[in-house]
């Protein structure tokens, strides 16, 4: 039967609709969201404790729908990397998870070749919290991480985070919200411009919009930040490195404490906002919630959310 088909078999009184969505709509969620994942990731993400088939059944299922398509990783054994075709993306802009979440599909393999390893890169990111929050018992799935999240700044400008995500901690019972921008460097980029981003977000967390021609309206003091639009407060800023040696990694996290030092606005941002670099293999091994994370306005080690 199609994904797109929904039948509803009533054979008891008071019967009601699972509300646990079927695999192939996670799957075609979890592509939309995070735009390209393999099928070990989507494995792990979705279904860690079955066998493969699991997810490869529904998979080349949907592929034969016409909804998904994959392109082959060079040398990796024929790893396949899954996305949405022109008519799943279409499907899933109106699944309720999804609706106003800005769509980045990726719908060839020119395309998708194209972005592989930054997208792929992101998705690891994204397992790591994913595993921790399993073995601790706290809230994090496959729909609490939205890629490419934009907010604007002045003058048109726009900072763009390769992540934002929402994790429930929770601790004898008391459950904590805890949001973060995530960026997620391969090392592609100078170090500077690493370091740079920075203060995109310091200006985010500064911008307050001018509204010219016209009274501003009375708000209390840093209530007219236009994040507030979306966070009751500032995310954290999470930065995670891969893709070069120790020693190349550590002068990268020493440039990301040196911007907070150095540039006053970041300085600022730093006494208000917990901002935190690890490495990613790190994440993966030990968990995100380990002694890890190098607080980047000063201190020892330790786990992101403690920072």
């Amino acid at each position: 039967m199609p994904v797109t088909a929904v039948s509803v078999t009533q054979s008891a009184p008071g019967w009601h609709p699972s509300p646990v969505e079927p695999l192939p709509h996670q799957l075609l969620a979890a592509l939309a969201l995070h735009r390209m994942a393999t099928s070990q990731q989507l494995h792990t993400l979705l279904r860690p404790d079955t066998v493969r088939q699991t997810v490869a059944t529904p998979l080349n299922r949907l592929r034969r729908q016409g909804l998904v398509d994959f392109t082959v990783l060079p040398a990796s054994n024929r790893t396949r990397a899954w996305y949405l075709t022109g008519e799943g993306a279409r499907l899933t802009r109106d699944f309720p998870a999804l609706r106003g979440r800005p769509p980045y599909p990726i719908t060839s393999a020119t395309a998708a070749s194209l972005k592989t390893p930054h997208t792929l890169t992101v998705v690891r990111t994204h397992l790591a919290f994913v595993a921790d929050a399993r073995r601790r018992g706290d809230e994090h799935a496959h729909l609490d991480w939205t890629p490419e999240v934009s907010h604007p700044l002045s003058d048109g400008e726009r900072v763009i985070a390769d992540a934002v995500m929402h994790y429930t901690l929770i601790r004898g019972g008391q459950r904590t919200k805890l949001r973060a921008f995530v960026e997620v460097d391969r090392s592609t980029m100078s170090s500077e411009r690493l370091a740079a981003k920075l203060i995109e977000y310091a200006r985010l967390w500064s911008y307050e919009p001018q509204f010219a021609g016209r009274q501003r309206p009375r708000t209390p003091a840093g209530m007219g930040a236009v994040w507030l639009r979306w966070y009751p407060v500032f995310p954290r800023v999470l930065v995670v490195l891969t893709g070069t040696s120790r020693y190349v990694l550590a002068n990268r996290i020493s440039d990301l404490q040196a911007m907070v030092t150095q540039h006053p606005l970041v300085t600022a941002l730093g006494r208000d906002v917990p901002l935190g670099a690890a490495v990613l293999e790190d994440l993966e091994e030990h968990g995100p919630t380990a002694d890890v994370w190098v607080p980047l306005a000063g201190g020892a080690r330790q786990s992101w959310t403690e920072l």
